[in-house]
């Protein structure tokens, strides 16, 4: 019966994908296109180009890759409750190779030398910094290349592979299939743990060459999960909005994203907590500076957005099971999950600038409209042909009649 259900329902974008691909398509061009003329030319505006261009980026990348990493979970634990929406995280997590191209503007400029972004690109500065001296065997542009083409070319197979024989057994109907996704899943995670960990040391910390923090990558990850399960969320209500999956994705399937947006907000509090209540107690100049400019200036005020607005707010506001089973109140705090998360990579990010006052710029706007757009565009140009469900996975029927406790 629950079978016969999910064939009833309506299972495919169709025209609406391709009104999504153009419309995405064109802002995505025009508001990178705009960023690039605000931004890409010599001088401070280089440098704010880069910085905003680099939190967008990091930002929509932080989805994609969870959206794989979720896909590869699933497959991993043999999880029914999610067959339903894995079709929607597969159809994002696709856009790794898009995500390879549009980091280009940051790569650019580390081939030129140019350290706008990164000190650690520039030859001069490193001859004059005997630390950055010390950490050039690692940081340089030919191994940082080198890494970043390791990291997507992983990423884009994995993501590839899964997406094909998920698609192969929509035709197929194969069980066999389901045994390949979970064995390449097996490995699978292994490597995105290290190559996650490393991508976020790599972009995100090394903006900041002379710090380093070994529990960096968890940090990322935490965030990462957290914004992944908020913008699944946001996605299936979109699509149902269309007519689209009413009767196939139900508030037991929210539910449950739910819990999982819940549980990490936890889980990036305790990992947030860890980092600092560490490096305050060894109290090691070296260390503590990266915390103490973040607590100097206007930048005290985002620390303490964060600690209230990332952890402390949400966790009472998803604690109730109501608010997980409500769609309008989910909706709400994924979109609020989302922007704390936009905060958290801003702190992260912006205070590299050097400069206490917080530096808000239209390019933080556009570039992220920009990324976002076309991000949305690849998804929807992979949904054009495709079921928004796996109709021949032979566990469907369960995630249909999934029930929480």
């Amino acid at each position: 019966m629950a079978q016969t259900k999910s064939l009833d329902d309506n299972i495919r974008l169709g025209d609406d994908a391709t009104k999504v691909f153009k419309i995405a398509g064109g802002i995505g061009v025009v508001f990178l296109l705009v960023s690039f003329g605000l931004g890409f030319t010599a001088g401070d505006k280089l440098k704010q180009f880069l910085h905003s261009y680099l939190l967008a980026y990091i930002f929509v990348l932080s989805i994609t890759l969870g959206m794989l990493w979720w896909v590869a979970l699933q497959h991993l634990v043999n999880a029914k409750w999610s067959i339903v929406i894995r079709r929607v995280a597969e159809l994002f997590a696709s856009n790794v190779a898009l995500m390879a191209l549009l980091a280009l503007p940051l790569l650019v400029p580390i081939v030129l030398g140019n350290g706008s972004l990164y000190e650690w690109a520039n030859p001069t500065v490193v001859a004059a910094d005997a630390a950055l001296k010390a950490k050039s065997s690692y940081l340089n542009a030919g191994l940082f290349i080198a890494r970043f083409v390791f990291y997507f070319g992983f990423w884009t197979i994995l993501a590839r592979y899964l997406f094909k024989r998920s698609l192969e057994q929509d035709k197929t109907g194969d069980r066999k299939l389901v045994g390949k996704m979970a064995v390449a899943s097996g490995p699978g995670m292994f490597w995105l743990a290290l190559t996650i960990t490393f991508f976020a040391f790599d972009f995100i910390m090394s903006v900041q060459p002379h710090w380093y923090s070994t529990i960096f990558g968890v940090y990322f990850f935490a965030g990462m999960v957290m914004s992944v399960h908020s913008t699944l969320a946001l996605i299936l209500m979109w699509l149902q909005k269309k007519g689209r999956l009413v009767r196939s994705v139900n508030r037991e399937h929210y539910h449950d994203l739910g819990k999982m947006m819940f549980g990490f907000v936890v889980f990036w509090a305790y990992i947030a907590f860890s980092q600092f209540m560490l490096y305050w107690y060894a109290n090691i100049p070296e260390e503590t500076q990266w915390y103490h400019q973040r607590f100097d200036g206007d930048w005290k005020w985002v620390s303490a957005v964060l600690l209230f607005g990332h952890f402390v707010i949400p966790f009472f506001g998803l604690l109730s099971r109501h608010v997980k089973r409500s769609k309008k109140l989910l909706g709400f705090w994924a979109v609020y999950l989302l922007a704390m998360q936009w905060i958290d990579l801003y702190w992260l990010v912006m205070p590299s600038m050097g400069t206490t006052k917080l530096p808000f710029s239209i390019l933080d706007v556009t570039c992220l409209v920009g990324i976002a757009a076309l991000c949305i565009a690849g998804a929807a140009f992979q949904a054009r042909n495709v079921n928004l469900v796996p109709t021949k996975d032979h566990r469907l029927e369960r995630s249909l009649a999934f029930e929480n406790i």
